[in-house]
């Protein structure tokens, strides 16, 4: 039989409420030669994946000199220092795995308006 871990509500993150065509900064804290910094992605999150729980992931893409570039955050993951939510969008599909084929990396959105 596996052996379960079982996790608390302390480990557990609280971020801010985001879903697939907002876009976001994710300050991503990196070691690198015994020091630590604090790296910055911005771009659009494409996928959310596993719900809330501890198996919680999100993909975020973004253009880079030309190249879209993605990657994948767990969501409790203690190396994400924090992270902000930049533009709320409202999309009409729950994964925009078809930005990837969009040349201006942007889906067809229209601004929510919930927020402000």
């Amino acid at each position: 039989m596996p052996i379960v871990k079982h996790v608390s509500e302390k480990q557990l993150k609280t971020l801010p409420d985001f879903k697939p065509g907002y876009t976001v900064k994710v300050h991503q804290r990196i070691k690198e030669g015994g020091k630590e910094r604090i790296q910055i992605f911005e771009g659009l999150v494409i996928a959310r994946k596993g719900g809330t729980g501890v198996n919680a992931s999100f993909m975020v893409r973004k253009i880079s000199h030309g190249v879209g570039v993605e990657r994948i955050f767990p969501l409790h993951s203690p190396n994400i220092a924090k992270l902000e939510v930049m533009k709320p969008t409202v999309v009409a599909k729950a994964k925009l795995y078809y930005v990837r084929g969009r040349q201006d990396n942007q889906p067809r959105v229209r601004k929510n308006k919930k927020s402000k």
